[in-house]
């Protein structure tokens, strides 16, 4: 599985229509409405590089109302129990 984290940059009053129908794209398991230079986080979900082609490119850039997108591909997935790990602040529960 290769998973890719799109930030998108997007028409402000299009946001809202912007991200549901990225989220309807196939590929693309969750979107989020951020706080920042991004309007929102992409998670693309696929079985090898080549499809992110199909989704990026191929769809989710073409959806009326994105200005900009910029795509990091994940190297490694952590469990939650890693990550709460790493954030713990060592204070006893």
């Amino acid at each position: 599985m290769v998973t890719a984290l799109v930030f998108v940059k997007a028409e402000v009053a299009r946001i809202h229509e912007v991200a549901e129908t990225i989220a309807a794209l196939e590929g693309v398991s969750e979107v989020y409405s951020v706080t920042g230079e991004h309007d929102l986080v992409a998670v693309v979900r696929v079985r090898r590089h080549d499809d992110l082609n199909d989704v990026i490119p191929g769809r989710l850039n073409k959806v009326p109302g994105v200005r900009d997108t910029e795509t990091h591909i994940a190297f490694r997935t952590y469990s939650q129990h890693d990550l709460e790990a790493a954030f713990s602040l060592g204070l006893p529960e």
